[in-house]
């Protein structure tokens, strides 16, 4: 019995793979003989084709969202490290020029102590110039702990500035040349005149308009040429002679037409002075 059973499944078997080898060979052949495949192929075609675009289509547009919104975060991102870059560099820039400034004129104070053989040199940094007070008064950093002293003259740019008119331990007040108060800017000058003449004279006032310290009571009416340069006297003890202060830009008369007055260029820009040097005189010690 159990035989039987066996042998009737073994036919079965071999009559479905009959089956199934008919039908393949059947479906190539008329495969080769036809152009277009037969209807419940197409059907079936059609279906699977539909059920593609079905799944590819949202499939798609969420990769082109997901894609699209990467993007504009990549883009966002990306600006805004440019825009930090780009404050970056300015900062850099003004800070270069600031330094590139700074070093000009302390390339310019050193020359300026190299020259000073008579006399020792203090070099400061300004801390305050109020608007009150811009073309009058700074304060630097240096005091009484670092040998300064009051009527000590303060050098900037290679020329006279002014003196120091306050002293504290550690920082000090600094009166400069185009104070236009009339008892100050009182420094004893003098200009080489034609031939070996010198002309001497004091500081009396600053003409802000024109930028032009005014030198009076001139002791000679020896000619002066334009362009000629102004230095200090040393007269009186307290100011170093030699110090630069400017160059003559015309000479004029007083308000009564009789005495000589001459106009001098500073050396020194006083809107923009940041590092000083305070001259201190080897005699005073």
């Amino acid at each position: 019995m159990h035989k039987f059973f066996s042998n009737r499944r073994l036919v079965i078997i071999v009559v479905i793979l009959v089956v199934c080898f008919g039908l393949m060979a059947g479906s190539v052949t008329m495969r080769n003989r036809r152009n277009t495949p037969p209807i419940i192929q197409q059907f079936g075609n059609d279906i699977v084709g539909f059920a593609d675009s079905a799944v590819a289509l949202p499939v798609n547009w969420l990769q082109t969202s997901f894609s699209s919104v990467n993007d504009l975060l990549n883009t966002y991102s990306e600006n805004r490290e440019l825009k930090q870059q780009v404050t970056e560099l300015a900062q850099t820039k003004v800070r270069d020029q600031t330094l590139a400034h700074e070093n000009k004129q302390l390339k310019q104070e050193l020359k300026l102590g190299k020259s000073m053989t008579d006399f020792d040199t203090i070099s400061a940094a300004v801390l305050m110039r109020t608007p009150s007070s811009w073309q009058q008064q700074l304060v630097i950093n240096k005091g009484q702990s670092n040998g300064i002293k009051k009527n000590m003259p303060v050098m900037s740019d290679g020329g006279l500035v002014g003196r120091v008119i306050e002293v504290n331990k550690t920082n000090s007040k600094v009166e400069l040349l185009s104070d236009t108060n009339e008892a100050s800017s009182r420094f004893a000058i003098s200009i080489g005149g034609k031939g070996d003449q010198v002309v001497n004279g004091i500081i009396t006032g600053y003409n802000a308009n024109r930028n032009e310290l005014v030198m009076g009571q001139v002791s000679s009416k020896a000619k002066i040429k334009k362009g000629t340069r102004v230095v200090t006297s040393g007269m009186g003890g307290v100011t170093p002679k030699g110090l630069y202060v400017g160059k003559v830009a015309r000479i004029g008369k007083d308000d009564y037409g009789l005495a000589q007055k001459v106009y001098i260029t500073p050396a020194t820009n006083f809107n923009d002075i940041n590092i000083v040097t305070v001259a201190k005189s080897m005699a005073r010690e």
